[in-house]
């Protein structure tokens, strides 16, 4: 499988993982998340699972199983690390233990390095048998509410390691902490190179109009993605010049505030048939694609953001980009290089117009995201990242790690 990435993925990171791959065969490596649909972690984990198997690693994943008012915590729980003030009461803290010890009970978390990702699993670590276990956090929690914080704190100081996407989104943890940007894969249906007639044929059966500049965003129905703050910033830019806006994301299954949400940015365009919104089924990554090629702009103008895979989605395929100045977008944005950072509707709105009426502007900066994206964000180098941590952790005692090659 590795070798489909010859000629796409830097060569480096493909030395390296076979490698890794010698060095780990035959061992075990767990994941464990709160959902196989819906969001970044679980679309990295569908791809990133059967490459490392390809290195004949046994890489398995495991999804936890919750309750509505699991679920519902746990999204209180999320926000709250990003810094939303969440009252959580102690039986809320109890039922969320108890998920978590019946999950212990059901599912296989024997392996030589289990990553468990996020908040939702995090008490798992209380109940390992063996192997390496590291915490995979995928959010900004660099200013967290600290009664929230305090609790999850109690469990990541039991990991032998914390993970973070961005070095400000770290916290001072007692326990060694690295960090490890996300990725996207340049295979998957999600990112291949589509055909015009593919492309045609999504816009026709989705009812998007090719007559006119597109400007997208493909995101959960999130408050802290602010697509009511996109809708403001297409009403500026329509003044001026003709375009449509299209607001596409999927339901998650973990995320219990998406219905509401939606029915808010619903009601919020109404009145604009050129606004169209598209809440797409699980696994629509053919049409994710599709969007994201046919699209003149995208955005990603979130006002929380964990790393935003979308942003580095939208750069692999040469698109001028603008995204939120939060989280891991600036991480992905050169600004006024690879694309533009914005700090307010204001900002997205003139951006969008320097872009629609600067082409080759336009056309330049796309290119560099894609060079960009290369270079950093694909999923190759992310798992070589994983592979690298677990393999040092092992042979922490026995000397820096590129002397045990």
């Amino acid at each position: 499988m590795i070798t489909q990435y010859a000629g796409i993925a830097p060569n480096r990171d493909l030395l390296l993982l076979k490698q890794l791959g010698k060095k780990l065969r035959g061992r075990s490596f767990l994941h464990v998340n709160s959902t196989r649909e819906g969001g970044g972690v679980a679309e990295i984990l569908q791809r990133m699972i059967p490459l490392i198997q390809s290195l004949d690693i046994d890489a398995r994943w495991e999804v936890i199983q919750g309750d509505a008012r699991f679920y519902d915590t746990t999204k209180k729980v999320h926000n709250a690390l990003q810094g939303n003030p969440e009252a959580i009461t102690e039986k809320m803290w109890k039922h969320y233990l108890e998920v978590n010890r019946a999950n212990a009970q059901k599912l296989d978390l024997g392996a030589d390095a289990v990553l468990i990702h996020d908040p939702q699993p995090a008490p798992l670590v209380s109940f390992r048998k063996r192997g390496k276990w590291f915490w995979r956090c995928h959010i900004d929690m660099s200013n967290p509410y600290p009664d929230v914080f305090k609790q999850i704190e109690a469990h990541c100081k039991k990991y032998l390691a914390a993970i973070f996407s961005v070095a400000r989104f770290t916290r001072a943890i007692s326990t060694t902490e690295y960090i490890i940007a996300p990725s996207i894969d340049p295979l998957s249906e999600k990112n291949r190179e589509l055909s015009e007639h593919e492309i045609r044929e999504v816009a026709e059966r989705l009812g998007i109009p090719g007559d006119r500049p597109i400007l997208l965003q493909v995101s959960r129905f999130d408050r802290f993605k602010d697509p009511i703050g996109v809708i403001n910033a297409y009403k500026i830019v329509k003044k001026y010049n003709d375009c449509i806006l299209v607001l596409a994301g999927s339901p998650a299954t973990d995320d219990p505030e998406g219905a509401e949400v939606l029915e808010e940015v619903r009601s919020y365009a109404a009145d604009d048939p050129d606004i169209h919104i598209l809440l797409l089924p699980p696994f629509s990554d053919r049409d994710v694609n599709a969007l994201q090629r046919m699209a003149t702009v995208v955005l990603q103008k979130s006002v929380k953001e964990g790393f935003g895979l979308t942003v580095s989605e939208a750069m692999w395929k040469g698109k001028p980009f603008i995204g939120g100045a939060v989280g891991g977008i600036p991480l992905q944005v050169a600004h006024g290089v690879t694309g533009f950072l914005v700090h307010s509707v204001d900002g997205a709105a003139f951006r969008i117009r320097q872009y629609l009426n600067n082409p080759e502007m336009a056309r330049r900066m796309g290119e560099a995201g894609r060079e960009y994206v290369r270079n950093s964000f694909l999923i190759t180098r992310q798992a070589r990242d994983y592979l690298s941590l677990w393999f040092a952790e092992t042979h922490r005692q026995k000397g820096p790690v590129h002397e045990l090659f």
